[in-house]
């Protein structure tokens, strides 16, 4: 059995904690989306990591890492985490023995390249859009070029890996993508213009850096199914920033379900595959735009009260995230855009000793009862949260948690609560921060 792991949420779930996990049991670690807007923090033995672009996989001896063509690939991103890890004496074999990154990390030659221009002109729309306001305002981007480079991808000049390593096709692309980005540069931004020679030369000393890493990750995933070897596909962001099922405009530039996995890595629908979604036993989300549950303007005490608990700051930019109690009808909408089949739950711990719990179970718009997720940004603005009280559990020790019988029993309570509003069951749950505070209750790479 395969496994896709995607967040059920706006992102920040805890999914490289789950794929750290997962990947002891995968042979093929995949990155299928998004770029370097997404971080992924794991703790392993009291040290935190954080990667970017490598999947998290990459902690474990012996497996392979795949950063597949559907990835915007920044490869100034990728060299820093690949010495930060060579320094952390992370590449090692199946036997534990010191190896080579790039024998046990692979970049598609079909992913598209961030370059300098794409980080420029996503700052520059961001500080332009700073100035307007409503549906043209201000997003909230990290800065890291990936929407400009998306947006060359779907209008077909973009940079693929491939052609840093053909300096003729290289040449030709990036000085008819020069072109229209200088009008833009210059009669839009006021800003310098861009030159193509720098860039020509930078683009040739990143490809023969990256050429020992460049492979067909399709044909690898292609080989790795013929053989039947476990395949733990890794997203990034959250469902609710989907670039067609988010809360648009307010979302990313990518497919961050479920289904983004087979396009984003070549794979076809007829894989054997365990979708699990990951969620928190709250809700967050960094940047602007609708977030029903939000708990800033209706008890800010709490709502940073959960933030410092939590560490609730982004792992890319360390912008603080915004806090609300659980969205059901958020996941629910999750659950069936994904085909989610498991849920891994996290940070439960954070609400321990809360006497109370709320979770939205429904909405109010214009004096009707939502039960649904709204299509539209502005309708979902406007919604009223309608919530169900729980009892708040006690504190435990994550160390003495074997099964679930361990845990509080209103935390129990709390947990069929969600499965019996999302006909989902929760299959793993995090009981802390370290690698070590999970439990597992199921294991999808053993599903049927």
């Amino acid at each position: 059995m395969n496994v896709i792991v995607v967040g059920a949420q706006w992102g920040d779930e805890g999914k490289g904690k789950v794929v750290d996990l997962y990947s002891a049991k995968a042979d093929y670690i995949v990155r299928y989306q998004g770029g370097n807007n997404a971080g992924h923090t794991l703790v392993v033995n009291g040290k935190k990591t954080v990667l970017h672009l490598i999947p998290s996989g990459i902690l474990h001896p012996g497996k392979t890492c795949l950063i597949a063509n559907g990835v915007v690939f920044d490869p100034e991103v990728f060299f820093e985490e690949i010495e930060s890890l060579v320094q952390s004496e992370a590449f090692r074999d199946h036997s534990g023995n010191p190896t080579q990154p790039h024998h046990v990390v692979r970049v598609s030659e079909r992913a598209h390249v961030i370059l300098p221009y794409h980080r420029t002109l996503d700052q520059l729309r961001e500080n332009h859009a700073s100035k307007l306001s409503g549906a043209g305002g201000k997003i909230g981007t990290t800065g890291r070029g990936i929407g400009p480079a998306y947006e060359d991808k779907v209008a077909r000049r973009g940079i693929q890996v491939i052609d840093l390593l053909r300096p003729d096709v290289l040449r030709a692309k990036l000085k008819r993508t020069l072109e229209e980005k200088n009008v833009l540069m210059k009669h839009h931004f006021d800003a310098p213009l861009l030159e193509l020679e720098p860039l020509f030369e930078l683009c040739l000393r990143l490809g023969e850096r990256l050429r020992p890493y460049v492979a067909d990750v399709r044909g690898v995933l292609v080989h790795a199914l013929q053989h039947k070897k476990p395949i733990l596909f890794e997203g990034a962001q959250g469902t609710l920033l989907d670039v067609d099922h988010g809360t648009y405009p307010f979302v990313t530039s990518s497919n961050t379900v479920a289904g983004g996995a087979l396009t984003g890595s070549g794979v076809g629908p007829g894989v054997p595959v365990q979708v699990i979604g990951i969620t928190k036993a709250y809700t967050t989300r960094v940047g602007t735009g609708p977030f029903p549950t939000e708990l800033e303007h209706v008890d800010p005490e709490l709502a940073q009260k959960i933030r410092k608990i939590g560490a609730e700051f982004g792992a890319t930019t360390g912008r603080p995230r915004r806090t609300g109690w659980l969205d059901l009808v958020a996941l629910k909408y999750a659950v069936e855009v994904n085909g989610i089949t498991g849920l891994a739950l996290t940070k439960a711990d954070v609400l321990q000793n809360f006497d109370h719990i709320k979770v939205c179970t429904s909405y109010r718009l214009a004096g009707n009862t939502l039960y649904e997720l709204p299509s539209s940004g502005e309708d979902l603005e406007k919604v009223e949260p309608a919530y169900e009280v729980l009892p708040g559990w006690g504190s435990y020790n994550p160390r003495e948690i074997h099964s679930p019988a361990d845990l509080p029993q209103e935390l129990r309570d709390y947990m069929r609560f969600i499965e019996d509003f999302l006909h989902v069951p929760i299959v793993l749950m995090s009981t802390g921060p370290g690698r070590e505070e999970t439990l597992v209750i199921s294991d999808p790479f053993q599903a049927s």
